[in-house]
């Protein structure tokens, strides 16, 4: 395991990962070991809300950010990022796929941190089935062994598509597997049709707080049970729909940064709220500056000290 501070990192060098491929090419169970010896996140609490960074986008080809098709593809470069975001104190914790998962566990990135893998990644962007999600990614037992707090999963509802029915099967089953080895469901629900231009997720307050009435009913047991919804208008109609612990995502940004800082922050006072699970709002900021939008989006947080020149 090799522990590299941002400060270290020098971003011009192409091999600043090459170590990452011997290591998988040689010792592969590495990634096990530097999940054994990882410190643990001492868990959520009632009052102080979580940061998650998420970077699962990538496994499901979707590698656009804000118009640039291809921002996500560089590995090198989100790994980054990712550093640049996890050393950041008041960053509790990363949603990943298993691969970037992989990767920072060997990089020593996630100590303290909460870890959550991401489970189901088969609905790739454009694909003729595309509401037919299946579980490609983490599973409940993948996730126990190498210590994560939970998995998430995203639910899209889709009332003309018949692969509706087994996506909602499939997220039962996980999360009664996480709830058995008690790990959090993190569930990510949507209403979403069929377009010309594809999967559209209908974003309006009805819309997202039946998504949640549904999702929040799926599998034996809602006790290790978190949703992730978008922020809409009338969030508060959204968070009174549901008692579980809800943490807000970013999607792929629009507007500009303040506007969306303002939305969270709104959104960040309501009972239920638990914080941020956010991705390439943050990673990829329009002026370049991962520490300084991280900065912020902690700043915004409650039971966090707000540092020393946060942005508010």
């Amino acid at each position: 395991m090799t522990t590299t501070s941002p400060a270290e990192l020098d971003t011009a060098d192409p091999r600043r990962y090459e170590h990452l491929s011997r290591i998988r090419l040689e010792d592969p169970r590495a990634v096990q070991r530097a999940a054994d010896s990882r410190r643990r996140h001492p868990g959520p609490v009632h009052g102080r809300q979580n940061f998650v960074v998420a970077a699962d986008h990538a496994a499901r080809g979707a590698l656009r950010v804000r118009g640039e098709h291809d921002a996500m593809a560089d590995r090198r470069s989100l790994l980054d990022r990712l550093q640049i975001a996890l050393a950041n104190p008041q960053v509790d914790g990363v949603l990943a796929s298993p691969d970037v998962l992989d990767d920072l566990l060997l990089l020593g990135a996630l100590d303290g941190k909460l870890v959550f893998g991401s489970m189901n990644r088969g609905g790739l962007p454009g694909l003729v089935n595309e509401i037919d999600d299946r579980f490609t990614g983490h599973t409940a037992e993948a996730l126990n062994k190498v210590g994560a707090d939970g998995g998430k999963m995203l639910t899209r509802i889709c009332f003309e598509d018949p692969h509706t029915t087994s996506v909602l099967e499939n997220t039962a089953k996980a999360v009664d597997s996480l709830a058995a080895l008690g790990l959090i469901a993190m569930v990510e629900p949507f209403i979403s049709r069929i377009t010309d231009r594809g999967i559209v997720n209908d974003l309006s307050a009805d819309a997202v707080i039946r998504s949640v009435a549904i999702a929040q009913g799926l599998g034996g047991t809602s006790a290790h049970t978190w949703m992730k919804l978008p922020v809409v208008e009338e969030m508060e109609r959204v968070m009174a729909a549901t008692t579980l612990p809800t943490v807000l995502l970013g999607g792929d940004p629009s507007g500009r940064p303040d506007e969306v800082f303002a939305t969270w922050e709104a959104a960040l006072a309501l009972p239920g709220v638990q914080g941020l699970t956010v991705g390439r709002t943050l990673l990829y900021p329009e002026d370049g500056d991962v520490a300084g939008a991280v900065a912020t989006a902690a700043s915004l947080l409650k039971g966090h000290p707000v540092e020393e020149g946060a942005a508010r």
